[in-house]
């Protein structure tokens, strides 16, 4: 099923399913093989030549993982898709296949602590050059693209502290001065549910579906989305010969199993994100509160426009205090749990100076504006008023 009309969840559920002729099976199945026999050789030169379909080796392709692929493809408005190992695997993956010596990259500052790492501390050492900007500010992405820039990269919200970029105005920007730079952007806070990168204008999309296209905190998985031939590098060079960041068919299978109940999982996190947005920023104990669906966002408008449905289910805060009673407040939560990653069932703190973003330097922290004292929240499917009353009594002791 291909129609770009149906609804999210009948395209999450139905999408690239393959019809199990021998035995009848409405799920899926695993293939649980690392490879594929040949009838003739003549068939497995065609094969490895790309002259006819089919799996070889489940390094360059599986059956399982395939029809995830499609689902994502689908869900990102994309023609393609790949799957890999992890989050950083399919960020990694995909910039590979398009940076090459001499080259630049602009990048955000304010960034995935891994991915910030990986673009500041990995890739520059091959002779690509790195240009941390702030993307929110168009005038700098205009003074900063150069002849020799070969990717702009951006997360809108951004990790940790949820700052909107304007994809649309990025991608027109970046295009208009040279249309073969690539545009990425991670989309992982956000969700295809509500926001959909290469509908406005993006080139490629990464996502640790680690998050909430799995949403259930079992498995490690990325995502790349794009154009079909820009897929076909990806898989090709930054999987195949790069990375090797291959996503397991078992793993495939569980983010499948996940997708089934992806926008009913997503419509319950944003309902919930607002309570305790709307909470938070009425607290006499929170000095600011960084939530895109609060009018008090100063980029509101901007996520309004290209956040369709909902503003996520991320947010961070400042409690009165800094540091030492942001990190009181995390250890008086009961419901609420201290560990990093997001988008599971249950409800995720953590205090991203010292663990996601420790990466950075205490010079780059402040300068990608993340406070030492900034709390990271990643809302659950609990009962809303489950979850406020967590936070309360951990304000309440501070």
């Amino acid at each position: 099923m291909t129609d770009k009309n149906i609804g999210i969840s009948t395209m999450a559920i139905h999408t690239g399913n393959m019809r199990d002729t021998q035995y009848h099976a409405l799920t899926m199945p695993i293939y649980q093989s690392s490879t594929f026999y040949f009838d003739t050789c003549e068939e497995g030169g065609r094969k490895f030549a790309g002259q006819e379909d089919g799996f070889v080796y489940t390094r360059l392709g599986n059956p399982t993982t395939a029809v995830v692929e499609k689902k994502v493809a689908a869900l990102e408005g994309a023609e393609a898709a790949a799957a890999t190992a992890s989050g950083i695997g399919a960020i990694t993956s995909a910039i590979w296949s398009i940076a090459s010596a001499g080259k630049q990259i602009i990048a955000d500052k304010t960034l995935y602590g891994c991915t910030f790492s990986f673009l500041a501390h990995g890739i520059s050492k091959y002779g690509v050059e790195v240009k941390f900007i702030d993307t929110s500010d168009i005038e700098q992405v205009k003074a900063n693209l150069k002849e020799n820039t070969c990717i702009v990269y951006l997360e809108t919200p951004a990790n940790p502290n949820l700052k909107i970029a304007d994809l649309e105005l990025i991608a027109k920007t970046v295009h208009a001065y040279n249309k073969d730079i690539k545009v990425i952007c991670d989309n992982t806070f956000a969700t295809p549910y509500t926001q959909q990168p290469l509908s406005l204008g993006c080139d490629v999309v990464v996502h640790s579906a680690t998050k909430y296209i799995n949403g259930h905190g079992d498995v490690i998985a990325g995502f790349v989305a794009g154009s079909a031939e820009l897929i076909s590098q990806v898989k090709l060079v930054g999987i195949k010969d790069m990375t090797g960041a291959v996503l397991g068919p078992q793993e495939a299978f569980y983010i499948m199993r996940g997708l089934k109940t992806f926008e009913l999982r997503m419509q319950r996190h944003f309902e919930n994100a607002k309570l305790v947005a709307e909470f938070l920023d009425k607290s006499d104990k929170v000095t600011k509160v960084y939530y895109p669906g609060l009018e008090s966002h100063p980029n509101h408008n901007v996520a309004a426009k290209q956040m369709k449905r909902g503003f996520g289910a991320m947010m961070s805060f400042e409690v009165k205090g800094g540091k030492a009673a942001g990190m009181k407040f995390c250890n008086a939560l009961k419901l609420c749990t201290i560990a990093v990653s997001l988008g599971d069932a249950e409800t995720l703190v953590e205090h991203p100076a010292s663990m996601t973003h420790s990466t950075y330097s205490a010079a780059e922290l402040a300068e990608a504006g993340i406070s030492e004292g900034l709390v990271r929240l990643s809302i659950g499917l609990e009962n809303g008023e489950d979850i406020v009353a967590d936070i309360k009594q951990a304000l309440d002791q501070i």
